[in-house]
């Protein structure tokens, strides 16, 4: 089963609670119910992956998921409020209000080797081949989100050297990364993602067979690879996240003129990043006022090098067309990135009398906020600007 891991491991290592800084007040309230029903039921349950992972270095999690030895129907017969989805991939989705508590029964590979690199293409490769925590484990992407936190005794379980790795701020592929990568392409993704997000270096071997194997990406699902790429963009961090991107060649498989550009206009100094630097420091604004950016607006940004490149009319269209073709990003990203670009000229002059119609387009905040984020990033004026958002208010104030 596991002869393609570098490494075996027959026995966890088992943190107890003094050794970790996990308390069970910084769990939700909602995911404490569902891990003490299942324990009380006689089944194993552990909080896992990205929950445990940033409970250990002191981030508040988004989302708080559950693995269990319970099956899923047992895990629905357990809660009322319980649904099942998926085919491939059972999963028990324990509601409370708006909130999910996600919860998957531990499984296995039931598969080769070979099979599951054979049959990439078609996506992930999980089924419903129940396991063990060990089994659980050793299938997951990144050692840092292979820990588990037992309800039981407050300890954080340890199978694959993750709390080691965390420690060292090190992004490790589990087991072989050249075979990691060819069964779930989109892995290579994650470990960007991961690796900006959290601040954390990508471990070598793992790096390398990123870089070795990167044009798999090509063969992953369209709408899960369209799906990561906009996941790189929130907490700050789309600057270092489209660097490592370009660095390992997934950029230029995905967006190829985009890499081009790059490479041409001076790797990592090229304006791409000089304004990606300036949407991350609107994201972190937007984030703690409790906003979340549009994919518009991020799309518009990471393009706009390529489209001030252009110097032609209808040069919006055409670059955006570009992540539409390759991305298959919807049709209401591609028509707002559009529209944002082709604001500059708009609102680079304070507005006329009686011209000030665009105010009341729906996209007309982010517009304002694209441009304030490009002339930020060059280093220029904003007066104009302003004049567009006192006659926002002014107007608004009428209506």
């Amino acid at each position: 089963m596991f002869g393609f891991f570098r490494k075996k491991v027959n026995e966890p290592v088992v943190y107890r609670r003094p050794e970790h800084c996990i308390s069970r007040k910084n769990i939700d309230p909602d995911a404490l119910k569902v891990l003490y029903r299942l324990s009380s039921l006689g089944y194993t349950a552990y909080l896992v992956g990205g929950g445990v992972r940033d409970l250990l270095i002191g981030r508040q999690p988004k989302d708080f998921d559950v693995g269990t030895s319970a099956k899923p129907a047992e895990v629905k017969h357990a809660f009322r409020n319980c649904f099942l989805i998926g085919r491939r991939f059972r999963l028990a989705h324990v509601k409370f209000g708006g909130k999910v508590i996600e919860t998957a029964t531990f499984r296995q590979n039931s598969q080769t080797v070979g099979e599951i690199i054979e049959h990439a293409a078609e996506g992930p490769f999980e089924d419903n081949t129940f396991g063990t925590p060990q089994t659980d484990a050793y299938r997951r992407d990144f050692t840092v989100n292979g820990l588990f936190y037992d309800i039981k005794d407050f300890s954080v379980i340890d199978w694959v050297g993750g709390m080691k790795d965390i420690r060292k701020k090190i992004i490790r592929a589990i087991g072989d990364p050249e075979i990691r990568f060819q069964e779930d392409p989109v892995r290579m993704m994650r470990a960007v993602k991961f690796s900006s997000r959290l601040g954390f270096r990508i471990e070598k071997r793992t790096l390398v067979a990123m870089k070795k194997y990167h044009s798999c990406i090509l063969n992953a699902s369209v709408p899960r690879v369209c799906e990561e790429v906009f996941r790189l963009f929130p907490y700050g961090c789309s600057a270092e996240a489209f660097r490592l991107m370009h660095e390992t060649g997934l950029l230029g498989d995905l967006l190829p003129e985009l890499s081009r550009y790059i490479a041409s206009s001076g790797n990592g100094r090229s304006p791409v990043f000089r304004y990606l630097k300036g949407l991350d420091a609107y994201e972190k604004m937007m984030t703690g006022k409790g906003f979340e950016v549009s994919n518009g607006l991020r799309a518009a940004v990471l393009m706009t090098a390529l489209y001030k490149a252009e110097k032609k009319d209808g040069a919006g269209r055409k670059v955006m067309q570009m992540m539409l073709d390759s991305l298959k990003i919807p049709k209401s990203v591609y028509f707002t990135a559009v529209l944002l670009m082709e604001s500059s000229r708009r609102l680079s002059a304070p507005p006329a009398k009686g011209k000030f119609r665009f105010i009341y387009n729906r996209d007309f905040l982010d517009a304002l906020d694209y441009n304030r984020i490009i002339a930020r990033s060059e280093k220029r004026s904003e007066d104009a600007l302003n004049k567009w958002a006192d006659l926002y208010e002014e107007k608004g104030q009428e209506e």
